[in-house]
């Protein structure tokens, strides 16, 4: 949908009170978001996106994940939905960086998020959810990859396979919460009182480690942090098994973030850098999987 067809929709929707004002908002890498104000005085957000089924993005999911993100209290509320439209509370705040994320104090702050959206958001959950099985999506992303051959990696993806096959086994026996799956830095809000957790595209059950996982390695967590991140979340410093699997699932969050930049670009419509993108998070995956199998090989 072109920009003007998206004023159009935007403005046609059945929930303003008169006349809008309309402004896109900048940053997003998988929908077309928008801050619209009405003369209520309030503002909104309004996600325009479709289901993704290459990314295994699902609008009845992420509709049904953020209206109980919204009874758990982590995330604004849904005032409108259509068809590939999404229409909630404008969260007046600060979006964080990574930086934001690894300052001092920030941390138990995030743990509790993580810990109301796992075992939280299923209590008010309505209808049926998605699972997010990174190692299947992992698996995905290669045929597609493959079918298509175009691919920006040095490494053949069969090599890739390889190693996403032996951190799947790494990984282990998993205990299943309700995952985010998608903790960029940029889908935390900080509103100076508490924080908010935005954009349910890829949301549902997975193991806690892949959210821990995926808050380290995207915000380049140190070491030390890591450490610290686990120890605050179990409630005790890690054993062999979790140290195991959080290091796996590290890597495979890496990885994936690395394919679905490749797949983005043969699919995606955003101006986005999807290139540059993939090649940063394979760098970053190529590294960590040498200090996986150094430590856990």
């Amino acid at each position: 949908m072109s920009e003007n067809n998206n004023d159009k929709a935007i403005r046609a929707l059945p929930c303003w009170t008169g006349d809008v004002e309309i402004s896109a908002l900048s940053g997003g890498i998988t929908n077309r978001n928008y801050r619209v104000g009405d003369r209520s005085g309030m503002q909104f957000v309004v996600r325009i996106g479709r289901d993704i089924p290459e990314h295994g993005v699902m609008r009845f999911n992420e509709l049904a994940a953020a209206r109980a993100a919204c009874a758990a209290g982590l995330a604004p509320e849904v005032l409108y939905a259509a068809e590939g439209i999404l229409v909630s509370r404008f969260v007046q705040g600060r979006t964080l960086t990574p930086e934001d994320v690894r300052a001092g104090g920030q941390l138990e702050r995030l743990v509790e998020l993580l810990e109301r959206c796992h075992h939280e958001i299923p209590r008010h959950l309505q209808g049926p959810a998605l699972i997010f099985w990174v190692f299947q999506v992992i698996r995905q992303y290669l045929r597609l990859l493959e079918s298509r051959r175009e691919h920006p990696y040095a490494v053949a993806l069969g090599t890739l396979a390889d190693h996403a096959r032996l951190l799947e086994r790494a990984v282990g026996p998993v205990t299943i919460v309700f995952g985010h799956n998608d903790l960029l830095a940029a889908n935390l809000i900080d509103d100076g009182q508490r924080l908010w957790l935005i954009d349910w595209d890829y949301a549902g059950f997975n193991s806690p480690l892949f959210d821990l996982a995926n808050l380290a390695t995207n915000n380049a967590f140190t070491p030390e942090l890591e450490a610290r991140l686990l120890t605050r979340y179990f409630g005790a410093e890690p054993d062999a098994s979790i140290a195991r699997g959080f290091a796996a699932m590290q890597c495979a969050s890496l990885l994936r973030e690395s394919l679905w930049g490749a797949v983005s670009r043969l699919t995606s419509t955003l101006d986005f850098d999807y290139v540059a993108y993939s090649r940063s998070y394979l760098q970053r995956f190529e590294q960590r999987w040498q200090q996986f199998q150094q430590r856990h090989g």
